[in-house]
């Protein structure tokens, strides 16, 4: 039995953001996705990786990436630098401001060390879902 393996779908479906080396914990940057959206890409303090949004939806502006990292009752969140609103890293809600949120993007790291980020929030687990069929 053998695998098929298509290069061409996962190169469509994750970009190659930087060296998970070059991350510093609890500094964020911003990655520019092929399709222009921009995400902000976290190490945190137990080196696990968070990409959520780069644009700030109350402020209206790309600077989550430069938000301070920190934690709210344990869970990970990025706080706007504009008008300091919390968003969790987990689910990308603003835990100030209720049904405002952020996109939630995927993240993986390559064997060389490389650090992907998912070209939308649809991927999953590694996956695009199949689309459904009517």
């Amino acid at each position: 039995m053998s695998l098929a393996f298509d290069l061409h779908r996962w190169t469509r479906d994750w970009t190659p953001a930087c060296p998970y080396e070059r991350l510093q914990p609890l500094r964020g940057v911003a990655v520019l996705l092929p399709d222009g959206v921009q995400v902000a890409l976290f190490r945190l303090a137990d080196d696990s990786l968070r990409a959520v949004g780069n644009i700030d939806p109350i402020g209206r502006a790309a600077v989550l990436s430069r938000g301070i990292v920190g934690d709210r009752g344990g869970f990970p969140v990025v706080q706007s630098p504009l008008k300091k609103q919390a968003f969790s890293l987990l689910d990308g809600r603003c835990l100030d401001a209720d049904g405002v949120r952020v996109p939630v993007f995927a993240t993986r790291v390559g064997i060389d060390g490389t650090v992907f980020v998912a070209n939308t929030p649809d991927v999953r687990f590694g996956r695009r879902p199949e689309p459904v069929v009517k």
